[in-house]
């Protein structure tokens, strides 16, 4: 059973982490965040130690490593800008880092994480859960098996409705969060990389602070790409039927049905890392430079 130490157990995806952690047979020993409704831990590890002063937590997890050989994880499920600062805590303490998206907000930060966790002797993991999800390695294996002078015409829609506390958080703000682009949309643009492999040129229609739009050009394919919190951008039938999420997918005039099938993924993910073959910062380098290159990019608004 390996111990986990968990940052960020406030946040909209800590429960997903906790669960996966239960799932896996291992424990969380600890957990910290500056804010306290963490009612959920109650779920899965009532008896959890829990702080919201990272200094007790840092003391804590050394007290851990001085008397019972420290904590084996740290799980990281803060706001993107301390991702990076809290992976090397995770390594400076001796234990391996499983970090939610995006791992770090610029290509810089991660070359400089290359060398942190070399020095450490640690690794840093991420979770990738589009690329365990079966009908997107239906895709890949389908791609693959094609002519590859095929030129695979490719439309991405990703909308999920936020309210208006969504702005005044640190997730509206740009350098904070990366932008919309950076914090909706980074699974659904790692998943385009990891199937259709490197970008030849990205170009992007427009960014707001509430959506986004472009298009990324591939050896062999072509993809147009929208990500919104926009309510007014869901189809008429999804507002009728009252829900607030839609991806859409479609491939050559086909829909590719990936709505459901979500849930078990982050725990894939970690059976994946435990077992030693979780992906690792050589594995995001490519969609952290994308979207960081969308992020910059002199768009129209």
């Amino acid at each position: 059973m390996k111990k986990f130490a968990l940052i960020g157990a406030a946040g909209f995806i800590a429960p997903k982490h906790m669960k996966a952690i239960k799932e896996t047979g291992n424990d969380l020993v600890v957990a910290m965040d500056k804010f306290d409704s963490v009612g959920i831990m109650d779920h899965y590890f009532p008896s959890a130690d829990f702080f919201t002063e990272f200094e007790r937590f840092d003391r804590y997890i050394e007290k851990l490593r001085r008397e019972k050989n420290g904590i084996d994880f740290l799980t990281v499920c803060t706001p993107n800008h301390l991702h990076d600062s809290h992976i090397r805590f995770g390594l400076r303490s001796y234990a391996s880092v499983i970090c939610e998206k995006p791992l770090v907000l610029n290509p810089w930060n991660l070359e400089a994480l290359i060398d942190v966790e070399r020095e450490s002797g640690q690794k840093v993991y991420t979770i990738l859960q589009l690329r365990y999800h079966p009908e997107l390695i239906k895709l890949k294996n389908k791609i693959q098996q094609a002519d590859s002078n095929h030129i695979w015409q490719i439309d991405l829609k990703y909308i999920t409705v936020r309210g208006k506390w969504y702005q005044r958080s640190w997730k509206g703000n740009l350098d904070k969060s990366g932008g919309i682009a950076t914090n909706i949309g980074i699974h659904f643009f790692d998943m385009l990389i990891w199937i259709f492999g490197d970008v030849v040129e990205t170009f992007v229609e427009f960014q707001k602070n509430d959506k986004a739009a472009g298009r990324i050009s591939f050896k062999n394919a072509q993809v147009n790409w929208l990500v919104s919190i926009d309510e007014n951008d869901l189809p008429l039938n999804e507002r009728i039927e009252g829900r607030f999420s839609y991806r859409s997918l479609n491939v050559d005039g086909e829909n590719i049905e990936f709505n459901n099938g979500f849930t078990d993924l982050h725990t894939e993910s970690y059976k994946a890392i435990l077992s030693q073959n979780g992906f690792g910062l050589n594995d995001v380098r490519k969609t952290i430079q994308l979207v960081h290159d969308i992020r910059n990019h002199h768009s129209k608004i």
